[in-house]
């Protein structure tokens, strides 16, 4: 079995996905021209006890935005963003939001994809 999971961390609090388009729009802007970082990890069990584990931090700085951007940003995007903490998916229009991103792509999508196709080949579980 394998899982994962994401936080946010900004300015010593945890961010979680919003909610609602309005809690969207408030961490866009608490964002909004500031660094934070997207702490990612996944974990292998089997037969019920984990046999591996890794993680890892990226740090993202967003640029300014007016809030008329981030109106429009919510719009286009739509209620996709509310799965994702930070209310972005850099995969899509949410890479618009950003000056500088320091760190692993796939982590930043929420799996570090590297790493676990590494060890799923080290344990046999797929071709190597």
């Amino acid at each position: 079995m394998i899982g994962g999971d994401q936080i946010l961390a900004f300015e010593g609090q945890i961010l979680s996905k919003p909610g609602t388009m309005e809690a969207a729009r408030k961490q866009l802007l608490d964002l909004n021209g500031k660094t934070h970082q997207l702490h990612t990890a996944v974990a292998i069990a089997k037969d019920g006890e984990a046999i591996w584990a890794y993680t890892d931090v990226a740090t993202l700085t967003m640029r300014k935005l007016s809030p008329e951007f981030i109106g429009h940003y919510l719009a286009a995007a739509g209620e996709a963003v509310l799965g994702s903490v930070g209310a972005y998916q850099i995969e899509s229009l949410g890479i618009q939001l950003f000056e500088k991103i320091d760190g692993d792509f796939f982590s930043i999508l929420g799996l570090p994809l590297l790493p676990l196709l590494d060890t799923l080949r080290r344990e046999g579980v797929i071709e190597g």
